[in-house]
């Protein structure tokens, strides 16, 4: 395939991957890109680059909205940003990440699942969990939800697992894992999702499974790889995980470009006349006119 350029026809016409093409990356070998956005514009940039899957991940409660953490989002949050990364991202897979216990019961899942399908025009849904979750996965499928899950470290469980900890370090740790992919993979998902395992217990993992899998702090061993926009882009700079590598410095360049608007205006130099709109001078001189006759009323 041509590499395409930003803002090219090329790029404006890419097709939208499809459930099969995800799947089938499983076996031809494609490494599927995904990226969390948060945002209209975050979206845009994923459609122009070519990202594959653009995720509307809860994490946006912290990105977003300064939240310390992924609880506090809603399904109202969540549905009105995924409603703007569909409109961003209009030829792009969107996957929307189900927040914390908007899928506790399998009646409330459908009905939340079913928001993003309908509401935001979301092509999948991606609950957490994997063994324990199964009957509520499998219900999403059943219902022709197209579903995806998310194991080792699950960020709405955090408070069980004392913080932000490596899963899957020991033997018994990794094949409750694998458990947890297998019983993701039985209750008819198309993909499973890593975060903070050791990359050789996700290698292994996902060479006994059918589906694809991504990770994020996973290694290269998984079927593709997910991280935060506003992380690789350096938007976002509260902290960086060790599995973030940054791309770009964004949030320097803006705090520069900030700094720069802010000297000029204290300055006087902006705006100068590249930036201003004019009138002919017959008008302004009978306006001027105008505003004279005023003042001697």
């Amino acid at each position: 395939m041509a590499q395409e350029t930003p803002g090219t026809p090329a790029a404006a016409e890419r097709k939208k991957r499809t459930i099969a093409e995800i799947r089938d990356s499983k076996h031809t070998g494609e490494k599927m890109v995904y990226m969390s956005v948060p945002d209209y514009t975050s979206a845009k940039w994923a459609e122009m680059a070519g990202v594959d899957v653009a995720v509307v991940g809860d994490s946006l409660a912290m990105i977003a909205h300064g939240h310390s953490s992924t609880i506090p989002a809603t399904m109202d949050m969540m549905v009105m940003h995924a409603q703007a990364i569909r409109r961003g991202a209009s030829n792009t897979f969107v996957l929307g990440c189900m927040p914390y216990q908007s899928y506790n019961t399998i009646d409330r899942a459908l009905v939340n699942a079913t928001r993003f399908m309908q509401e935001a025009g979301s092509d999948a849904v991606k609950p957490q969990g994997g063994k324990s979750q199964a009957h509520i996965l499998k219900a999403l499928v059943d219902a022709g939800i197209p579903t995806a899950s998310h194991i080792g470290l699950t960020p709405h469980t955090i408070a069980m697992f004392g913080g932000f900890r490596i899963q899957g370090r020991t033997a018994d740790a990794a094949m409750k894992i694998l458990e947890d992919a297998l019983a993701i993979e039985d209750a008819g998902c198309f993909m499973l999702e890593f975060e903070a395992v050791p990359a050789s217990i996700a290698r292994l993992i996902s060479e006994q499974l059918t589906i694809p899998t991504i990770g994020i702090g996973a290694g290269v061993g998984t079927d593709g790889q997910i991280l935060l926009c506003h992380d690789l882009l350096g938007v976002f700079t509260d902290f960086k995980p060790k599995f973030t590598k940054r791309y770009a410095r964004l949030t320097e360049v803006a705090v520069a470009g900030i700094r720069q608007y802010i000297a000029e205006v204290k300055e006087g130099t902006f705006p100068d006349d590249d930036h201003s709109y004019t009138v002919k001078e017959e008008e302004y001189d009978k306006f001027a006119a105008m505003v004279a006759r005023r003042r001697q009323i």
